[in-house]
């Protein structure tokens, strides 16, 4: 059984027709996927969506642009603030549901700072064999 190893609530700010809508966005971290962001957004008590992003992409997404598909981040500045871009595509054509979103940089940077304090950057490990075994036995 796995535990969330680090967590974060953060303001995202979805760019919509009408300006910027504020969501609340739960970052979390599990060391048993040592690669994985797991980023559950809510609008009040209801998940509107969990997107499971690439914790280095996240990291050097602050930085420079990165991504292509259905995920890509950027770095952005408004109103003097640091803010990393979220673009996400959705399933396919026929269900649209992309929207892009802004997060404060600092915010990231701060839990991914702690994502590292459980598990550094480059001393990620997926255990295949342990994978394969509960694989087989479900």
């Amino acid at each position: 059984m796995s535990c969330v190893s680090a967590s974060a609530l953060i303001v995202a700010r979805l760019d919509a027709a009408r300006g910027r809508v504020p969501l609340l966005a739960r970052f979390s971290y599990d060391a048993e996927d040592p690669y994985v962001v797991q980023a559950t957004f809510f609008d009040g008590p209801t998940a509107l969506a969990c997107w499971n992003f690439d914790r280095q992409m996240l990291a050097e997404g602050l930085h420079r642009p990165v991504g292509e598909g259905d995920v890509s981040f950027s770095p952005h500045t408004a109103a003097g603030a640091d803010e990393l871009r979220v673009a996400l595509r959705g399933p396919s054509a026929e269900m649209p549901g992309n929207a892009v979103l802004f997060l404060e940089a600092r915010a990231i940077a701060s839990f991914l700072e702690q994502s590292y304090a459980v598990t550094g950057a480059g001393e990620e490990f997926l255990d295949l064999d342990r994978l394969l075994e509960e694989f087989r036995a479900s």
